[in-house]
């Protein structure tokens, strides 16, 4: 919380260098035309990447009757295809990330019990809504939700963050959205381009990019979403909500945002970085994932020019790290070995391949290294107890955005950042880049033990899809065992192509990853796969509750059966649904 304001010093001021801490990474989608391809057909891939969990967030699924001939994933419970294909088109999304949630800082009649709110010389009634929430075996709690023409006063809600604060009412442009239903509903039935986007322009929230495919051999892009157009501010801290000068204006046209049809490189890629150019009129977002995964899948795509599902699908298990390629002359360049341990680490670094596969020592070596050099550059700037908080990031989301700026600064070793003021001398890069090694060696001995061999990163990074209900932390340890998976090796990090993430406050424990793949061949829909993980079912003990996460670990798949006569063939069991009679 915010509960003292000296210790908060500096914070702000990190954050607008280093980057936000609190962004969750996403997914990666791309689409390759038949000029790259060796059918000479369109080809489409998808992996979407959030926190993973027992049962999955998604379901494989087919659609087979009167108008739908469609096979993907839906969400349990939600009707239609959230990605897939319908036989004539096929579909993948990745978050956008826009910007669409500002807070306006207001002035009430009455701080404990307000009534009224000002806007423009003129005090208004609080719109008030009464939620009352039954509680069984006790009395129901009541819950008065006061709202402004801008929206919901959030400080009751927040009161950990907004303790001591102004009253913060929070807009948000997903309270003007239309049901996402419309969209989902057009995007199943589409057949052609403009199908496609009629159902994008009805895709109003959570923005996210599309990438398009059909079987007539066309590919697209198309970013969606209700994202504000504001005046007399840009969105990044809370503003006067009584003046009247800072309201949102409307939102970007659909025309206006971000598409493209048929583009002359013939490839379209998104991993949730800056999809636009500096001289795009509007503001999206502020903070873009950076763009490692984007660059990783681009370079890939550019070098061939007969790509196959097997292509795509070695793209989908990339591994390979472009920051670690990026720091790692440095840190050996700075490299002294004090002891064995230190050799052995350093050693390990410079055999290491650069991909964060399971058995790779080195890939250990460089995450703990590096997280050591952010902890001393943090150190530098921020009050103690605000350094773990930058790592953890609010509300247990991993932060990325801080690599592009630590990668510049080993290009400055006398950097002012570089520096300890706590100590008389002048730190160079250098002296923190071995500071940083001895604190990381000790740690891995500490955690890992001495053996090098015991540092792996598929012995130190592993992931374990936890029950949703009753897998937390709060539940009793054996009931935890019996409901969440087995702890599963995991390859990838952070920046890779293929995701695995962890908390630079908790390595290197997987927090969030690859929830799904798909590769659709619009030459051949019969050869499109797909996969997810860890299972169809979240039963106990059913054979189809876990049976997905080998595959999806080594990044293998399974067919997607399109046609009824192919699900008919492959099918293990029937259910028939059959309405009572009256």
């Amino acid at each position: 919380g915010l509960k003292d304001v000296k210790a908060m010093s500096g914070l702000d001021s990190v954050d607008a260098v280093m980057g936000d801490p609190h962004i969750v990474s996403g997914s990666n989608n791309w689409v390759v035309h038949g000029q790259r391809t060796k059918s000479g057909q369109p080809l489409l891939a998808n992996d979407v990447h959030i926190p993973l969990s027992m049962p999955s967030t998604w379901y494989e699924n087919g659609l087979h009757g009167g108008r739908f001939q469609h096979v993907g994933f839906s969400l349990p419970g939600v009707p239609m295809l959230i990605v897939g294909h319908n036989g004539k088109v096929a579909w993948g999304m990745s978050n956008l990330g826009p910007d669409t949630q500002d807070f306006y800082i207001e002035k009430l009649d009455d701080p404990k019990a307000p009534r009224k709110y000002l806007y423009q010389d003129v005090w208004h009634d609080l719109e008030v809504r009464r939620e009352e929430i039954p509680v069984k075996g006790g009395a129901p709690v009541v819950l008065e939700v006061k709202s402004t023409r801008h929206g919901p006063l959030m400080n009751a809600v927040m009161a950990e963050e907004l303790k001591d604060s102004e009253p913060l009412a929070l807009k948000w442009a997903h309270r003007e959205c239309q049901p996402l239903i419309n969209a989902v509903l057009k995007l199943n039935l589409a057949a052609d381009w403009e199908s496609f986007r009629a159902a994008m322009k009805c895709w109003e929230g959570p923005g996210q990019n599309f990438v398009y495919a059909d079987t007539a051999g066309n590919v697209g892009y198309q970013a969606t979403g209700k994202i504000p157009l504001r005046q007399g501010h840009q969105g990044l801290i809370p503003m006067p909500g009584w003046t009247g000068e800072s309201e949102w204006t409307g939102f970007i046209p659909f025309e206006e945002l971000p598409a493209s049809f048929n583009p002359p490189a013939g490839y379209a890629v998104t991993a949730n970085n800056k999809i636009t150019s500096d001289d795009y009129p509007h503001l999206i977002a502020h903070n873009w994932f950076p763009g490692y995964r984007a660059k990783r899948i681009t370079d890939l795509i550019e070098a061939g020019t007969q790509h196959t599902v097997e292509s795509m699908r070695d793209i989908q298990a990339q591994t390979y790290s472009l920051p670690a390629e990026a720091l790692r002359p440095y840190f050996l360049a700075a490299a002294l070995p004090a002891d064995d341990t230190q050799r052995q680490a350093v050693d390990a670094l410079k055999a290491w391949d650069l991909r964060f596969e399971p058995e790779a020592v080195g890939a250990t070596v460089f995450q703990a290294w590096y997280i050591e050099v952010l902890r001393k550059l943090l150190q530098h700037k921020l009050e103690p107890s605000l350094v773990n908080q930058y790592l953890m990031g609010q509300y247990e989301r991993h932060g990325s955005l801080h690599m592009p700026f630590v990668i510049g600064l080993m290009s400055q070793p006398d950097s002012a950042w570089w520096d300890d003021p706590k100590t008389p001398e002048q730190e160079t890069r250098d002296d923190i880049l071995r500071a940083a090694l001895g604190v990381a060696t000790a740690w891995l001995v500490k955690t890992y033990g001495p053996k090098p061999e015991a540092w792996a990163w598929g012995q130190v990074h592993q992931l374990t899809y936890a029950h949703q209900l009753l897998g937390g932390p709060a539940i009793p340890g054996p009931i935890r065992r019996v409901f969440n998976s087995r702890p599963v090796p995991a390859r990838g990090d952070n920046y890779s192509v293929d995701g695995a993430s962890f908390l630079w406050s908790h390595p290197f424990k997987v927090v969030h990853g690859t929830a799904l793949r798909m590769i659709v061949d619009l030459a051949d829909l019969s050869r499109s796969v797909s996969i997810h993980s860890p299972g169809q079912s979240e039963h106990l003990f059913h054979k189809h509750r876990d049976d997905l996460m080998e595959l999806n670990r080594k990044v293998e798949f399974h067919p997607m059966l399109h046609t009824r006569q192919a699900v008919e063939q492959h099918r293990e069991a029937t259910l028939t649904l059959t309405p009572a009679v009256a």
